[in-house]
């Protein structure tokens, strides 16, 4: 192996092995830190069925929680079941988490899926368009739609689309993943992925695919378009930047087309602040799909977060906002090790 390569390989790996080192104290720190702002409204027993129960009857579920022991060897248990992947069970019905985080955290995936798509889709073509009319009609056009959908609070998104396009238009429907019809059908089938869209088309009934897909038009745009916001501007910027580079002006000195040297050089490498900004935006898209979810009835992780929220079910919104951290902590790391892969600098 030549000498230059060994030395890549050497940096790729000691940046994965710090990137990996400092995964394992930031994990560490989201569970303290859910671990103590739960506690800091006292126990979850009292915080759900206080003013329900008598004294003596509080008193004796506590006891029988291990919430009446020091909170230090609370959070030792609680560290040691969450390593083992117990997140604790709800309270009110005694659902387990991790049977949520399966059948609920599907459609949460779901969600996301579909809005990545939105994103990509809107906001990648449209951050071209705007920086190859810099400062011009189209551009500020582009940024004003960018900003707008940046800026504005999903929920009101949300409600914005159902009243057009569901109310106004009737062409889609306002809540749900599916009809109850193919809802039903979809979880009789043999070892469901939970994943709609999937069981849909293993099901090879075309009308429970449609079903399912326009249930997720009005969601997916939802939460999509927030993304879209972003990338629009990552792209603009970092073309813009890119265009003006001296290989860029090298390539066209040779006599290499503006189109060709946009689309092959110029456009790949303004796609690499993209790749690292997706680790926060599915970090973002996760916290968006708690209101997305919750205005279109959507039954994924955040809706049910939010009937658990109502319900003061603080057990439940402990196990699932941990879960939620851990999900967030190990995308970054695996976004970091992508970028590294994508683009070399970032090792050294």
């Amino acid at each position: 192996m030549p000498r230059k390569q060994r030395s890549a390989n050497s940096a790729l790996l000691r940046y994965l092995g710090l990137r990996l080192a400092l995964l394992i104290p930031t994990v560490l720190i989201l569970i303290t830190v859910v671990f103590c702002f739960l506690r800091v409204i006292g126990d979850p027993i009292t915080a759900a069925q206080g003013g329900r129960l008598s004294p003596e009857e509080l008193e004796a579920r506590k006891e029988a929680a291990g919430y009446n022991r020091p909170i230090w060897t609370q959070y030792i248990e609680y560290l040691g079941s969450v390593i083992r992947g117990d997140f604790g069970a709800a309270s009110k019905d005694r659902r387990p988490i991790s049977d949520v985080l399966l059948t609920n955290g599907a459609a949460t995936l779901e969600l996301v899926f579909w809005a990545l798509l939105v994103a990509f889709a809107v906001g990648i073509p449209l951050g071209r368009l705007a920086a190859r009319f810099h400062d011009r009609l189209p551009d500020v056009t582009i940024r004003t739609f960018a900003v707008l959908f940046y800026a504005a609070p999903v929920f009101f998104v949300g409600l914005l689309l159902k009243l057009l396009f569901s109310s106004a238009l009737g062409w889609l429907p306002a809540s749900g993943r599916s009809a109850s019809s193919t809802r039903l059908a979809l979880g009789k089938m043999d070892s469901p992925s939970h994943f709609f869209i999937v069981d849909a088309i293993r099901s090879g009934n075309s009308e429970y695919i449609v079903d399912v897909l326009r249930h997720a038009v009005l969601p997916g745009l939802a939460l999509g378009l927030l993304t879209a916001g972003v990338f629009i501007r990552l792209i603009r910027i970092n073309l813009l930047e890119s265009v003006r580079a001296d290989y860029v002006t090298a390539a066209k000195a040779r006599g290499v087309s503006d189109r060709r040297v946009v689309s092959k050089h110029a456009f790949r490498n303004a796609l690499i602040p993209v790749v690292t900004v997706m680790g926060m935006q599915i970090a973002l898209m996760l916290g968006g799909a708690i209101l997305t979810e919750t205005t279109f009835e959507w039954d994924g992780i955040g809706y049910q977060l939010s009937q658990y929220l109502l319900a003061r079910d603080f057990v439940a919104v402990q196990g699932i906002v941990t879960a939620i951290a851990l999900v967030v902590a190990v995308t970054s790391f695996l976004i970091d090790v992508i970028n590294a892969l994508v683009d070399p600098r970032v090792r050294y």
